[in-house]
């Protein structure tokens, strides 16, 4: 399908054109219809049980972006830096620990029995297991590395989180809030 872009998208963003191309996929999936809307084109190269199966792991990545501002910025709604070159920094700091993390929870998961993704393990539980082998290592011998490794990557099994509810949001319309409270000890009232 073709998509019309708005002559504001077009004055933004220079080679704009005039037309995008998409896809429109539309899937059942536990007895309801769903459409996704994608710019993967190629059908041979992207098929659509593909595209609607990471369609549906969408929230994962949102989850993630909570992670970053729960668990590593510790919910404060600014960074510390005040130089624009020290909040760079800092960025770069907080998206490289992401990523380790990450990237520890995807071979803690690699070393569970079963079949497991890197998201069903718990990110803060990796955190705090991670910190213990950080704070426990440098008081160990080196012979004794492998053993602690090995054990950081069996408590793994305890870190798998319980099985996701499906989320459903329906549609709703919300009250309009008034804009001065109904006086109920009014006369024509009683």
């Amino acid at each position: 399908m073709k998509l019309k872009t708005s002559p504001q998208s077009r004055k933004q963003w220079d080679g704009l054109p005039e037309e995008v191309m998409a896809r429109l996929i539309v899937r059942t999936i536990k007895g309801k219809e769903r459409e996704v809307l994608t710019s993967l084109t190629d059908t041979m190269r992207y098929p659509a049980a593909d595209v609607s199966e990471l369609y549906q792991h969408r929230w994962e990545i949102e989850l993630g972006y909570r992670e970053v501002k729960q668990e590593l910025l510790g919910n404060r709604w600014t960074l510390r830096s005040k130089l624009p070159e020290m909040v760079r920094q800092e960025l770069w700091g907080v998206l490289l620990t992401y990523n380790l993390v990450r990237y520890q929870m995807v071979k803690m998961a690699f070393h569970l029995k079963g079949d497991y993704l890197p998201y069903q393990l718990s990110f803060s539980g990796t955190i705090s297991e991670i910190l213990r082998l950080l704070i426990g290592l440098p008081l160990c011998s080196p012979g004794a590395v492998p053993g602690h490794l090995k054990y950081f990557y069996e408590v793994a099994g305890s870190l798998v989180l319980p099985g996701r509810r499906e989320r459903s949001y329906p549609r709703e319309l919300k009250s309009l809030k008034r804009k001065y409270p109904i006086k109920n000890n009014a006369g024509h009232l009683k």
